[in-house]
């Protein structure tokens, strides 16, 4: 069993394992000793729970449950959830600062003043709660998926953004290097199950007012808050990537 690592030795291993596949990176996250888990939102973390399956390593599926998702994610939720024959770990915001928060700046208050406000109380405080929990989670983010605050993520790094007070968290990102049409080549090839919101134009998808299709030739964040700037587009789950 691996030992929780420390910051140099996290580096040293994003350096080791940064042309690895992504069974390779996945293995070594769950091989990590502490409690480790698989963040699941979209068609690439289903990914990895597929990849995880097929190690034959028992690994844990945490999500977040804003409270505004598409009707059609809670049903895609629970297809993974049985196609996979697996616990699926719900964190929901914590009711009173949604109530507070709805109460005065009403339900769509992020048109007017951005998202992060939004998505602070929906998103993430419920995932810092979560991963106070844990010593390592894993994440479908992809280099190519956000312009300007994804592109140079590595497959493993110490996430300071949620680390505590004597604890050092990892993050493991496996599909760093992936492009989408590899993800789509993985689902189709093993038959993963995906949100069927992807057969109506949608690619990134998050809460349901926040999220649309997008046109031929648009990138997939571009359906994410398309209000804002391209370079605005991270809730906060994933705030290091924003220099």
């Amino acid at each position: 069993m691996t030992v929780i690592p420390t910051i140099d030795l996290v580096d040293a291993l994003a350096s080791e394992y940064a042309d690895k596949s992504p069974s390779e990176i996945l293995a070594l996250a769950l091989n990590q000793s502490g409690e480790i888990a698989i963040s699941f939102s979209g068609a690439e973390d289903v990914v990895l729970i597929d990849m995880a399956a097929n190690l034959g390593k028992p690994f844990r599926v945490f999500s977040l449950d804003t409270g505004r998702l598409h009707p059609e994610t809670y049903q895609f939720i629970e297809t993974v959830r049985n196609h996979y024959k697996i616990d699926i770990e719900i964190c929901f915001p914590e009711s009173d600062a949604v109530q507070n928060f709805v109460q005065e700046k009403g339900l769509f208050s992020f048109f007017k003043d951005g998202h992060q406000e939004c998505c602070g109380v929906r998103k993430v405080a419920p995932l810092r709660k979560k991963l106070a929990t844990l010593d390592g989670w894993i994440t479908g983010q992809r280099k190519d998926q956000s312009p300007g605050t994804r592109n140079t993520i590595p497959v493993i790094q110490s996430d300071e953004g949620f680390s505590g007070v004597g604890k050092q968290l990892i993050k493991y990102n496996p599909l760093a290097n992936w492009s989408s049409a590899e993800v789509w080549s993985y689902i189709r090839m093993m038959e993963v199950p995906y949100n069927p919101l992807h057969e109506k134009g949608f690619i990134s998808i998050g809460c349901e007012p926040c999220t649309r299709p997008v046109l031929p030739n648009q990138h997939e964040r571009e359906g994410r808050w398309w209000w804002e700037e391209a370079t605005h587009k991270e809730c906060g789950l994933h705030a290091g990537n924003l220099k």
